[in-house]
């Protein structure tokens, strides 16, 4: 890789700003890691967010036109679980402490919020990808 190349990345990594329990969360999966993709219309991002559940955690994606995001949600983990017919109190909990957090970062460029499409995986991953403002013309 040549010196050129690295100083180009380096522009592209973000700031990453955690509050709640995920700043608190200090073993088990770490939340609120980012990965940011450019392509020449738009951006991509995906966030991190292990033992978060898009139907009970209140996932909320906001995005500015200046490319800042912050996402906010609550890690819902109960102390006693339910699967199948057995019921489970846990001893040892790693995982993000039950709670609200915060998620905040800034994109490379300005960003169209009307035009952006979030999709919450089933492995914990929010990715979105937001189209670039149009300078106008």
């Amino acid at each position: 890789m040549d010196m050129e190349g690295h100083a180009d990345n380096t522009k592209l990594k973000p700031s990453v700003i955690l509050t709640g329990t995920a700043k608190e969360g200090s073993s088990g999966p770490p939340i609120g890691l980012v990965d940011i993709g450019v392509s020449e219309g738009a951006y991509l991002f995906r966030v991190a967010l292990p033992g978060v559940r898009k139907d009970q955690s209140k996932v909320k994606c906001e995005i500015k036109c200046d490319g800042k995001v912050q996402i906010e949600g609550v890690m819902t983990s109960p102390s006693v679980l339910k699967e199948s017919s057995a019921m489970y109190q846990m001893k040892v909990q790693q995982l993000c402490p039950p709670g609200p957090f915060t998620v905040s970062f800034k994109l490379p460029g300005p960003v169209d919020p009307r035009l952006s499409s979030p999709t919450f995986r089933p492995d914990g991953i929010l990715e979105v990808v937001v189209m670039k403002s149009r300078a106008p013309s």
